[in-house]
């Protein structure tokens, strides 16, 4: 009898079952979660952008008992409480589809989430809280190509 012979092979009893592959995400199956780096990367760019406006940082994701705000920064005046929305988009194309632009995805749960955060933020007794004359709600969105290189910012002062 031949070893490639089928009936030389061992059948598999009816028992044995193969159990399902576990489903995993393209992320996942490379090892790591890439959203955690691009986020800190968009947050970057937007605390600088500010910083280029004239305000000082007051943190960077604070945490509260209600979730964590991206960007908080002062100028003196005017103290803004910012929601930070990254997005990667290819970078042979470097054109960003309707789908693809940050800002679309501001809910208006995550708005109303925003000042929860900002007020428990200000009645916490741990922060040094300016004295502001105005406080506002920005937005940005950030988008990056595939090399994290920057190729828009865009800045909504006063979004809600």
């Amino acid at each position: 009898m031949r070893s490639d012979d089928p009936s030389s092979q061992p059948k598999p009893s009816p028992q044995a079952k193969t159990s399902p592959q576990p489903k995993t995400s393209p992320s996942e199956a490379r090892g790591t979660d890439l959203r955690p780096a691009l986020g800190r990367r968009g947050e970057e760019l937007a605390a600088a952008h500010l910083h280029r406006l004239g305000f000082s940082p007051l943190g960077r994701n604070e945490r509260t008992r209600y979730g964590e705000i991206d960007l908080i920064a002062f100028d003196g005046r005017t103290l803004v409480f910012a929601e930070v929305k990254t997005r990667r988009v290819s970078a042979q194309k470097q054109s960003v589809r309707p789908d693809q632009e940050p800002l679309l995805w501001l809910r208006p749960r995550q708005r109303a989430r925003l000042r929860r955060l900002a007020a428990a933020w200000l009645r916490d007794e741990k922060h040094i809280r300016p004295t502001a004359h105005t406080i506002r709600f920005d937005a940005i969105g950030v988008i990056l190509d595939t090399k994290d290189r920057l190729i828009r910012l865009d800045h909504i002062e006063g979004a809600w």
